[in-house]
């Protein structure tokens, strides 16, 4: 990199430390078409088309956006990102982005650039916009959260939380539409979470999970997939292992779930007799708010009796209900 880009890397770096973002978006349409015919590999994927951001009227936010986004969904998108920032758009354009050039993941470990990784994670990802816009963002709360233990250890403590944080200022500057701001800042926000996977997830734990990710469950393990960069082969195919286990258990238990009430049968007459209760309204109130446990993932399902009496006794049901 020249001592242009660097100093254009490094003023990017420290507006994004300190939160100050540029207000608009200072780029043409005829740069962004550059950039998007370079996705489509139909300038031999060449750096140097454009010496600058191009001539003609400024964008608004929300072309800007739609133009990154035609480009991002090509297959030669690494390419076209990598002629943003030589160009100097990506730095106009996103300068969270531009942040993580040279922005070392580990010591002494040059691989571990975060925009190389970057790079590599589009284009492993789905072509569609909401995956592609979060891979490219994924990471960019690192550079605000980066420090270096005694030992030399780099840490990115929080980086997801402030990572999505940073993105609502994106969203303002390029006008993202609402159903895929909600998207993308989720998966940005949560992109950790399957990769924290390990066997000792319980079946509570891997339920709890499977519901709190809800409808982007399917859009997060794939960007997690994407995620893994590993120049190791071992290491690589390791990962993808963990997160293939953690699919099959999410299916499992989703089968299990299905097939067989979370209560066992008979649990209203152990209830009564426990408890020295007669039949009536309450044993099904009692009965209802072990479901919403269960259903809340407070409690585990398809335990024997005696565990659903424990938590009875434990949380005081019958005084909640009692008349």
């Amino acid at each position: 990199m020249g001592a242009t880009g660097s100093i254009r890397v490094e003023a990017s770096r420290q507006a994004v430390v300190r939160g100050e973002p540029p207000a608009g978006c200072a780029a043409t349409e005829e740069a962004l078409r550059i950039a998007v015919r370079i996705a489509r590999g139909e300038t031999g994927g060449t750096l140097d088309t454009c010496n600058g951001p191009g001539t003609g009227d400024t964008l608004d936010g929300d072309r800007a956006r739609q133009l990154l986004e035609e480009m991002l969904v090509q297959r030669a998108a690494d390419v076209a990102l990598e002629w943003l920032h030589v160009s100097g758009l990506l730095a106009r354009l996103l300068p969270e982005v531009e942040a993580t050039v040279d922005f070392v993941q580990e010591m002494g470990r040059r691989h571990k650039d975060v925009w190389k990784h970057t790079k590599q994670v589009v284009v492993q990802s789905e072509p569609e916009p909401a995956a592609r816009w979060a891979a490219l963002l994924h990471d960019i709360g690192k550079v605000p959260t980066r420090s270096v233990t005694p030992s030399g250890k780099v840490a990115f403590h929080g980086h997801p939380e402030v990572g999505a944080r940073m993105f609502d200022r994106i969203c303002r500057r390029l006008a993202f539409p609402k159903p895929l701001r909600t998207r993308v800042r989720f998966l940005i926000q949560q992109h950790l979470r399957a990769s924290q996977y390990d066997e000792s997830w319980t079946d509570s734990a891997v339920r709890r999970f499977d519901r709190e990710m809800g409808e982007h469950l399917d859009a997060l393990i794939s960007l997690s997939r994407a995620d893994i960069t590993s120049a190791r082969r071992g290491r690589r195919e390791s990962l993808l292992n963990q997160l293939d286990e953690l699919v099959r258990r999410i299916v499992a238990l989703r089968e299990l779930d299905s097939r067989q009430p979370p209560l066992p049968s008979g649990l209203g007459n152990q209830i009564m007799e426990r408890f020295g209760l007669r039949p009536g309204r309450l044993i099904g109130q009692l009965r209802g708010e072990l479901e919403r446990a269960v259903e809340a993932g407070e409690i585990e399902p398809h335990q024997d009796a005696e565990y659903y009496l424990a938590v009875i006794e434990a949380r005081g049901l019958i005084g909640q209900y009692s008349p």
